[in-house]
């Protein structure tokens, strides 16, 4: 069973033995409002809103949380979730790529709303039929449907992002801080950490030519997944296929990684040795 439960009571994914309400699941809506706050800002204003980006892992292992983009956010002349989005089409859609990377790569199982994966740009209504002809009269539109396809495959193939989704050991920031860049990163490992997944979101209009990370032990990361690539109708730059850790300390660690960051992009890179 889930839960679509908006209160702070405690204990709603807890057995009846341990006195809680015996869901298997609950919507996490602060995270939902949150985080659909933050990409509603243009990015000149993101950065007074950079902790709506992070706040949900405070409190995200009090409860099993499905990350939900619902019905309720596309209604009652809220607008469709394109609609949210700043900028021109193309940047719309960068950013509908990163809100939803973000969705598929934070902890928590996803819900998504029909229409948001094709980008729809009127808000749902129950009297017709989805925006289909976007799919029939725009590559970009087309390009948004094949990230969703790709990020629903990355998902099933790679335990790191589900297996160790309510355990601590699970998840870990690489640098949550950056709020003057604009930059998320954080680490997803499976159950016994035989496979480590590094996320990297650029969440800023900027480009970042040498984007340099703290890292606590040598290794490969080999890109796995762009958002920006031009397959989803993106920009495509070929750069950091391999990034590899250096001896370059930085601040307390000992080692580094440096990599170039397109605007409004998510990488995700996998530990190879």
């Amino acid at each position: 069973m889930i839960a679509e439960e908006s209160t702070a009571w405690p204990k709603v994914t807890s057995p009846l033995s341990d006195e809680g309400l015996g869901f298997s699941l609950k919507w996490n809506m602060g995270w939902m409002h949150d985080n659909l706050s933050f990409f509603k800002q243009s990015s000149d204003y993101r950065k007074s809103h950079f902790d709506k980006m992070t706040f949900a892992m405070l409190y995200h292992y009090d409860e099993n949380f499905v990350l939900p983009l619902s019905h309720d956010e596309v209604v009652h002349i809220k607008g469709s979730l394109f609609e949210k989005m700043q900028g021109t089409e193309l940047q719309c859609l960068a950013n509908l790529r990163l809100l939803f990377g973000c969705q598929w790569l934070f902890p928590g199982k996803k819900l998504l709303f029909m229409g948001g994966e094709i980008g729809q740009k009127n808000e749902w209504n129950h009297d017709c039929e989805l925006d289909w002809q976007l799919l029939r009269d725009s590559k970009f539109h087309r390009g948004l449907q094949d990230w969703i396809r790709d990020l629903n495959f990355f998902y099933r193939d790679h335990a790191a992002l589900w297996q160790a989704d309510f355990e601590r050991d699970g998840f870990q920031w690489v640098n949550c801080n950056d709020r003057e860049k604009l930059v998320l990163s954080f680490i997803r490992m499976n159950s016994n950490k035989s496979e480590q997944l590094l996320v990297i979101a650029n969440l800023s209009e900027n480009h970042y030519d040498e984007y340099i990370l703290e890292m606590n032990k040598l290794g490969t990361w080999e890109k796995v997944l762009d958002s920006n690539k031009s397959i989803y109708v993106g920009v495509d730059s070929g750069m950091n296929e391999n990034i590899k850790i250096t001896t370059q300390p930085i601040n307390k660690m000992n080692f580094s990684i440096s990599t170039s960051l397109a605007p409004f992009t998510l990488l995700v890179f996998r530990l190879v040795h």
